[in-house]
């Protein structure tokens, strides 16, 4: 039984400020705006700077929503975050985010769940705080996902950018209302080569023949990727809405992993949610991974969509292949 609930506290988001148009594309792959932007909706992606790791985006964005939140960095007892393409191999992202900020000594972990991420990490959140253990939790999705796409390669390079996105979500009283009410995580570890990213690990290590064959770079299967996003996503929001007792009506906006507009939009459409519900940002960041939900999140409450005391559905999808979905009360 849980002794406490879970409230998202403070918000925070940062894209760097180089970025990729359509344009800059063009004369680098087979590819021109008007085809981008029909089949992704993407414009524009957020490139980070030369001496910007994830960590430094990470950063940025956990600075914001710690004072959104009305706190002091001294006041996070714990960090979680969701990245693949973290600073190092080893240490972790969050290590190296707990320095950066100042707390020695509390735990900080790394969650390797690709676009999924975010979900994942609010997920152990909520079960943290709810169990007890922790007061006021950092979660951050963060990606430089830039660095490792192959810009000869037309199926991967015009989707991705790079961006950071943060929550502190904290300890509250079992009867409030702005709570976390669920989340719903999975995972289908047979369907992992649709998206991977095959050399750089224990299994094929950096080596002159990896440097050669470009082996090194993500590679996705597009057409599969797009079935099985629209397949689990909507498989996870059927889920979250069944458990809640709740269906489409009830929920205010629904905020999808920014991937491509057209998953978006076969999702939102399963649910027969108006596209005026579905909160996308997509063509000014592209895909960010982990990053694209808080992200998201972010500029729609920035903006004036997302208010308090909404109800709000979240959903993603990524490499793994993993998916999850979560509700909440904002």
């Amino acid at each position: 039984m849980s002794l406490y609930r879970t409230r998202v506290a403070g918000t925070g988001s940062y894209l760097p400020p180089d970025l990729i148009t359509n344009k800059d594309l063009e004369k680098l792959v087979d590819t021109n705006d008007e085809w981008i932007r029909e089949r992704t909706g993407i414009s524009e992606r957020h490139r980070a700077l030369p001496n910007q790791a994830t960590s430094d985006l990470a950063y940025e964005a956990s600075l914001l929503a710690i004072k959104d939140a009305n706190l002091e960095p001294k006041d996070i007892d714990c960090i979680i975050v969701g990245t693949v393409t973290g600073d190092y191999q080893t240490p972790s992202t969050s290590c190296v985010l707990q320095a950066k900020l100042g707390l020695n000594g509390i735990p900080a972990m790394d969650v390797g769940a690709a676009c999924s991420g975010f979900i994942y990490i609010l997920s152990m959140a909520d079960a943290y705080i709810r169990m007890g253990m922790y007061k006021n939790i950092l979660i951050v999705g963060a990606e430089v996902t830039t660095r490792f796409v192959n810009y000869k390669d037309r199926e991967t390079c015009i989707l991705f950018g790079d961006g950071a996105g943060a929550w502190v979500v904290s300890r509250t009283d079992t009867q409030a209302k702005d709570v976390v009410y669920s989340s719903h995580l999975r995972a289908e570890g047979s369907l992992g080569d649709l998206f991977i990213r095959p050399s750089g690990g224990s299994k094929r290590p950096f080596s002159q023949e990896v440097l050669d064959d470009n082996s090194y770079w993500f590679t996705m299967k597009g057409r599969e990727i797009y079935k099985n996003a629209v397949r689990t996503m909507s498989a996870t929001c059927q889920e979250a809405l069944e458990f809640n007792k709740m269906n489409s009506s009830h929920i205010d906006w629904l905020v999808p992993h920014q991937a491509n507009w057209r998953i978006m939009e076969a999702v939102a459409n399963h649910f027969d949610f108006p596209k005026e519900k579905v909160i996308s940002i997509v063509d000014q960041m592209g895909n960010t991974s982990a990053a694209t939900i808080p992200v998201a999140f972010d500029f729609a409450r920035k903006d004036g969509r997302i208010k308090r005391g909404q109800t709000i559905l979240l959903t993603a999808f990524g490499a793994g292949l993993t998916a999850g979905s979560a509700v909440l009360q904002f």
